[in-house]
């Protein structure tokens, strides 16, 4: 089938897990031919990446999908893909909910998408969510960045925490080696990128399932190690990763963190809950006092650290005391973010059974206190940003103001300040900080420092 001239459309719902793939599936899309169409209405090709975390994403998405299987109707040659967890979820019964799909494929499968596109294209209607190993991807990603990009690490999750789907719709855990991930990264320093994001839905897990033990028993491979394994890959100016788990998150790792000088300062650690009986019931498999323990120990190491952190509020049970449990925590560690949502009854998890769930009032009213105090301590911790200068990676332009670049801290911090994205995107730029919000600063450049060429 020649696809000279046909447009693809992808929309992404979702985690970074998400956008990662939507960026793979992109990069197969364009080496089959196909040019991408910022309007889904010119598009040939129409694929939603889903989210199945919470119930509104899940909607969301059935919306989407009903207007362009009316426009089916009078396009039949439009190809219509779900992929990603609400895929995985739903299997075939989307599409006796959505007769119109061609194709239905869980997340495993985006390095497949070639091979189930060429099988539509020949008039079949599939369904991709079996179990498979993830093999690795020769395609090149269409990047939505010139100067950040992803790098998945490790795919899937072994832990079963009772209110989550994530482990029933992205499978155990399959880790990359060591080599394919510095080789993925070697090559984007030599495209120009200057900085990288390792992910995973539980990184601290990375290496677990590859074979092989050191002297002392521990994985021969671990996440530690895969830090100062590619640490010194050229032309990457600064490494993040996400998201870590409080189970498994070591002194040892902190220490790689704050000695080496391209990892950034910022950890996103999860807490879910302040309450230790709640965090039981959600199977964790830790206590809030460790976790306290985890944050200590990084800035102990790191006293300028930035920490962002998610939270569920109105989990099955949950008293008035033990929400209060919550905000005391954020109260004493004071976030620099926090992702915050109320419990949201997902299928095939053990918790969206439970009889004693939370009215919907109880739950907006939880939330909406929880994130009055959230704001309130992101505003604390940026002050003390005022006045000093902090080094930003700049990304783009500021789309609400042309006169102004954008870019992050090694912290995470949104900064803006005046420059010509011309001159400045991908540059390190020395800014000193004018204006301080909860969750972005403003600042005046003072030195730019060319990042580093392969």
């Amino acid at each position: 089938m020649t696809t000279s001239k046909r447009h693809y459309h992808i929309t992404t719902f979702g985690c970074q897990m998400n956008k990662a793939d939507s960026e793979r599936m992109a990069g197969v899309m364009e080496d089959m031919g196909f040019e991408w169409s910022e309007d889904p209405n010119n598009a040939d090709v129409i694929l939603y990446n889903t989210c199945t975390i919470r119930d509104n994403a899940e909607q969301k998405v059935y919306s989407y999908l009903g207007r362009q299987a009316k426009r089916k109707h009078e396009q039949p040659d439009l190809t219509l893909i779900v992929a990603g967890c609400v895929a995985q979820q739903e299997g075939e019964a989307l599409l006796r909910r959505v007769p119109e799909l061609d194709l239905v494929m869980g997340p495993q499968h985006a390095n497949r998408l070639k091979d189930l596109l060429e099988s539509v294209f020949e008039g079949n209607q599939v369904v991709a969510t079996e179990p498979v190993h993830i093999m690795e991807d020769i395609t090149q990603p269409r990047r939505d960045s010139k100067v950040t990009a992803w790098v998945n690490v490790i795919y899937g999750c072994n832990e079963r925490c009772t209110y989550c789907v994530v482990p029933n719709v992205r499978g155990v855990e399959q880790s990359r080696t060591p080599e394919a991930i510095r080789a993925e990264m070697a090559e984007l320093g030599r495209q120009g990128y200057k900085e990288i994001t390792l992910l995973g839905q539980n990184i601290d897990a990375y290496g677990r399932d590859l074979p092989g033990a050191t002297p002392e028993g521990r994985h021969l491979h671990n996440f530690t190690d895969l830090l100062y394994y590619v640490h010194d890959v050229p032309g990457i100016e600064r490494i993040r990763f996400a998201t870590s788990h409080p189970r498994y998150f070591t002194e040892r790792l902190i220490r790689a963190c704050a000695e080496l000088p391209k990892v950034c300062e910022h950890f996103h650690i999860p807490f879910q809950s302040g309450d230790n009986e709640v965090l039981k019931a959600m199977s964790r498999g830790y206590t809030h006092e460790k976790y306290r323990r985890i944050i200590d120990t990084i800035r102990r190491y790191m006293p300028d650290a930035s920490i962002s952190a998610d939270a569920i509020v109105g989990f099955p049970g949950e008293t008035e005391q033990q929400f209060e449990n919550t905000l005391k925590l954020v109260e004493d560690i004071g976030f620099d973010m926090l992702n915050t949502a109320a419990y949201s009854p997902r299928p095939g998890t053990p918790a969206a059974l439970w009889e004693n769930q939370l009215s919907e009032e109880v739950k907006s009213d939880r939330l909406q206190r929880l994130n009055h105090l959230v704001g309130i301590k992101a505003s604390e911790r940026s002050q003390r940003y005022f006045g000093r200068i902090e080094e930003v990676l700049v990304e783009d332009q500021n789309p609400k103001d042309k006169t102004q670049v954008m870019g992050r801290t090694g912290g995470n911090r949104l900064t803006f300040f005046t420059g010509d994205i011309k001159q400045l995107k991908g540059q390190l730029v020395k800014v000193k900080i004018t204006e301080v919000r909860a969750f972005s600063l403003t600042g005046e450049p003072v030195e730019v420092r060319q990042a580093l060429s392969v």
